[in-house]
C-alpha cells in the first residue's frame, strides 16, 4: 500500500470513530447519564469536523475510493446528530407526555427525508435548510431548560426550516466569514462541554455563551442571503 493510499484509508478509520462514539453515547444516555452522553457526542461532533478537511487534503476520493466517505459520514452523521439526541429529549422528560412522543418521531421523521436530500449543499458549501443538528439544539435545550412551549416552538420552527430556501453555514467548509464562523463553532464546543461537566447547571455565563454562538451559527447564512439580497436590490 503506497503512503498516499495509507494516509486516505486513515482519515476513512477516523471518520468511523463516530460510529464508536456514537455508540458509547447511545450507553451512557440509555443509563440516564445525559452530561456523559453529550460528552461523547461533542467527541463524535470534532471529529466530524476535521475528518473532512483532512479527507480533502489527501484525496481520499482518488486514493481510498473502495470505501464511500460520504455515506460513512451521513450514516454517523444521522446517529450523533439526529437519533440518540431525539431519544435524550424524548427519555429525559423535559417535555410531557404526548409532546416527548410528537418531538421524538418529528425530529427522526423529518430528519430521515432531509439528510437524504438532493438540495442539502449549496454551491458556497453551506447546508439549505437547517442540516439537521439537533445535537447541538438539545444540548442547548438541557444548558438552559426552558418551558415546555418553548421547547416545542424551536423545534417546530426548526423542522420546518430544514425544507425551507434558508441559508446555514458550515462553520469549516464555507469560506464566507469563516474567521468568526470557526471560532464561533470552537467556543460552542467548550461552552457545551462546560456545560456537560457541569451536569447542565454551568451558570448565567455558560448559558449565555452556548446561546450566543448558538445563534450566530444558525442565524450567519440568512444573514448572508439577506446581505446579498440588499446588493442585489443596490445595484
Amino acid at each position: 500500500m503506497t503512503t498516499s493510499a495509507l494516509r486516505a484509508l486513515s482519515v476513512h478509520l477516523l471518520t468511523a470513530t463516530g460510529a464508536v462514539f456514537a455508540m458509547l453515547a447511545l450507553l451512557a444516555a440509555v443509563d440516564e447519564k445525559w452530561n456523559l452522553m453529550f460528552l461523547w457526542l461533542v467527541v463524535a461532533f470534532a471529529v466530524d469536523g476535521i475528518d473532512g478537511p483532512l479527507a480533502r487534503k489527501y484525496d481520499v476520493r482518488t486514493h481510498a475510493p473502495h470505501i464511500d466517505g460520504v455515506v460513512l459520514d451521513l450514516i454517523i452523521d444521522y446517529l450523533t446528530y439526529v437519533f440518540i439526541p431525539a431519544y435524550a429529549l424524548f427519555q429525559s422528560g423535559i417535555l410531557p407526555g404526548v409532546w416527548a412522543w410528537v418531538a421524538l418521531l418529528g425530529i427522526t421523521f423529518s430528519s430521515g427525508l432531509y439528510f437524504a436530500g438532493s438540495w442539502m449543499k449549496t454551491g458556497d458549501k453551506s447546508f439549505l435548510g437547517f442540516p439537521g443538528c439537533w445535537n447541538m439544539v438539545v444540548l442547548v435545550l438541557f444548558a438552559t431548560t426552558p418551558s415546555p412551549g418553548v421547547i416545542m416552538a424551536v423545534i417546530t420552527v426548526l423542522a420546518a426550516a430544514m425544507f425551507a430556501p434558508l441559508k446555514f453555514i458550515h462553520p469549516v467548509r464555507t469560506v464566507r466569514w469563516r474567521k468568526i464562523s470557526l471560532p464561533a463553532a470552537i467556543l460552542w464546543t467548550v461552552f457545551g462541554c462546560w456545560a456537560a461537566l457541569a451536569h447542565f447547571d454551568p451558570g448565567v455565563f455558560v448559558q449565555t455563551g452556548v446561546v450566543v454562538t448558538s445563534l450566530y451559527l444558525l442565524g450567519a447564512g440568512m444573514a448572508q442571503q439577506l446581505s446579498d439580497a440588499f446588493r442585489r436590490r443596490a445595484s
